[in-house]
């Protein structure tokens, strides 16, 4: 979890992301935001981050990425 924070505070640093349960519903992550955060998930977890998984459900809150990345991770 903490690679996932230091990943999104280099995106925003003024958002609480532990706690944060709506970032995009929020409009704390932008289109923008999510394409730069798609890219350095997937660099930094060895994942591919396929279009069906990029829903706001997925991207709400660190927890839920958390929880996509994990489950990207034992699919391949």
């Amino acid at each position: 979890m903490e690679e996932l924070i230091n990943i999104l505070e280099d995106i925003r640093p003024d958002v609480d992301y532990e706690h944060c349960e709506n970032l995009i519903d929020g409009h704390y992550l932008d289109s923008l935001s999510i394409l730069s955060l798609i890219a350095e998930l997937e660099d930094a977890f060895d994942i591919t981050i396929p279009a069906v998984e990029i829903i706001p459900d997925n991207f709400n809150s660190a927890g839920r990425m958390l929880q996509m990345i994990r489950k990207l991770q034992e699919e391949y």
